[in-house]
Parts: structure tokens; sequence; C-alpha cells
């Protein structure tokens, strides 16, 4: 009689640790499966934009109030880009932008705010970009054959000349 109940109890104890188990990969299962954001970037709060004065205000008073930002225009600096956006992920799923503020501030020639505009990620367009490559018209050539190419090149009557 002792020996079934030693059996009985190991069978239970069997059990309950492979329910656990199961129980716990379920958990680590599900946990894959939820949502996780990241936030990039920065914009300054709307407070302090609202502060800044068109005309007024230059690059430098902008980056002691504001701050420099992340992104400037192409050409010069005709154009400061304050941007913040959000990234969700989800289990297996390509991640995702949810949310995207960028603030441009534009600037006169004299140095000075001409704009402040504020867009969205519904204000966005989406760019296709090309994947095709510009084949270069440069040949790879060696030492040797860039020696042996400027022999016809040399004009004797000008060394001659150089040297007098």
């Amino acid at each position: 009689m002792a020996e079934l109940r030693i059996s009985t109890q190991a069978r239970m104890g069997r059990k309950r640790v492979r329910a656990a188990v199961i129980a716990v990969a379920f958990g680590l299962a599900l946990s894959g499966c939820t949502e996780s954001f990241r936030d990039h970037g920065f914009i300054p709060p709307q407070e302090e934009l609202d502060a800044v004065t068109i005309g007024q205000d230059t690059r430098d008073s902008l980056g002691q109030n504001l701050g420099r930002p992340a992104g400037e225009g192409v050409i010069g600096e005709t154009t400061w880009f304050y941007s913040q956006y959000r990234v969700r992920s989800y289990a297996w799923r390509a991640p995702e932008i949810v949310s995207r503020d960028i603030v441009a501030v534009s600037f006169a020639d004299n140095g000075t705010v001409s704009n402040v505009e504020t867009y969205t990620l519904a204000d966005g367009q989406i760019v296709d970009i090309s994947r095709r490559v510009t084949e270069s018209s440069i040949r790879e050539v060696s030492i040797f054959r860039q020696v042996i190419g400027n022999f016809g090149r040399i004009n004797v009557g000008e060394l001659v000349n150089a040297n007098n």
C-alpha cells in the first residue's frame, strides 16, 4: 500500500511540474505578443515654440532657448528640423511608425527666424525609394596601364623647350 501511495504522489508531482512548465511557456509566448513602443528624437514643447518671435529671434537665440536640432537643411543653414517619432513593434510584424511630429524653423537671409511650421504623420507623403544604381563610366586602370598609356601623350618638343 505504501508503494502505491508513493507512486501516486510521484505521478501527481510530475503532473504539477508539467503543468507549471506549460503555464510558464504559455506566459512567455503571450508576452512575446505584447506591443512595445520606442520613442526617438526631440521637439521643443509648444510653450517654447510659441515664445519664438519671427523676425527677431536668431539661430543663436534659438540655440540657447530651444537647443540645436539634430537636423538642418541640406543647403546651408536655411532651415532647422526638430523631429520626434514613436515606433510600435508587435510580435513578428515589422515595426511601424505610429506618430511623427516635425517642427521646421526657417531663417531669412539676415539670420532671423522667418517661419515656424509643424508637420505630423498625417501631413507626410510616402516616398518610393529607387533601388537603381547609376553605373560609373570610370574604369579601374592599373598603374602599369596608366604609365604605358601616357607614353603616346608625351610631347618631346615641350620637354626640350622646358629645359632650356
